[in-house]
């Protein structure tokens, strides 16, 4: 299988986007899928999230796009097999003024990945956990990346945040990553007995169609405890509902995945 690189991006904080990396990715590593996650969020809540203390972050996304580390050696498993994680701190957090007079700046992630095809060919699935904005470390994902997740927040307004990551992909397309497609829409903290989840369910359906999954998030305890653990929730409490949903969206993704060959 080739192996797939993913963007999970929307610039709206707060939509459940570093916990469907996490959960995401532990449930295809579970089915036996080798993947991993790298990080390029300055606030490293992916890197928490499964246990990595910041104080113990020796090589870290920061060192895989500017001082020729390679993915290999920046990599370092998790506690969930076949899952591996490259870092992320607040060195990131310069990469707009690291960057700005390089003239490529845009493909460093994509160049970095094409030049380590040995490394990357050991993985089936690549999560690139994105900040919640546009800047330059998520346009460096979305050029890398085959695909991209966007999870939506079952609230008010959700759709209209949409719009401007729409604009930018069509742009990326246009002028950078002319594969690129949209993996699909995931619901995110969905309550079937709000009547504001229902109604963003509808009219996502309606405008997105055959984007959004059929599987929904739940608003979930367990799904937000489990982080303050290091820990997925399919580690923390493998039959909670929340951990439920993301296996049924990881088996979504392998069955889409086989379909598109």
């Amino acid at each position: 299988m080739k192996t797939k690189v993913i963007a999970v991006a929307n610039q709206k904080g707060g939509v459940g986007k570093t916990t469907t990396t996490i959960n995401l990715a532990a449930a295809l590593a579970e089915l036996g899928h080798r993947s991993l996650i790298i990080d390029i969020d300055p606030q490293g809540n992916a890197s928490t999230g499964l246990g990595s203390d910041p104080e113990s972050r020796d090589l870290t996304t920061y060192d895989l796009l500017f001082e020729d580390v390679g993915l290999d050696a920046a990599s370092i498993p998790t506690d969930v097999e076949n899952l591996d994680i490259i870092v992320s701190n607040t060195d990131l957090s310069s990469v707009d003024l690291d960057l700005v007079t390089q003239e490529n700046r845009s493909f460093l992630l994509k160049e970095i990945l094409r030049s380590d095809a040995s490394t990357l060919a050991g993985y089936e699935y690549i999560f690139l956990d994105c900040p919640p904005s546009l800047n330059i470390l998520t346009i460096n994902a979305i050029v890398a990346a085959d695909s991209i997740l966007v999870p939506l927040q079952s609230e008010f307004f959700a759709l209209e945040g949409l719009s401007q990551l729409m604009v930018t992909i069509r742009e990326i397309r246009e002028t950078a990553n002319p594969e690129l497609r949209i993996e699909g829409v995931v619901l995110t903290m969905f309550d079937k007995r709000n009547n504001l989840s229902l109604q963003v369910e509808k009219d996502a359906r309606e405008h997105l169609g055959h984007l959004v999954f059929d599987t929904r998030i739940p608003r979930n305890v367990r799904l937000s405890e489990a982080p303050s653990h290091g820990l997925s929730v399919h580690e923390y409490d493998r039959y909670s509902i929340g951990a439920q949903a993301y296996r049924r969206l990881a088996h979504e993704i392998i069955n889409k995945n086989k379909e598109l060959g």
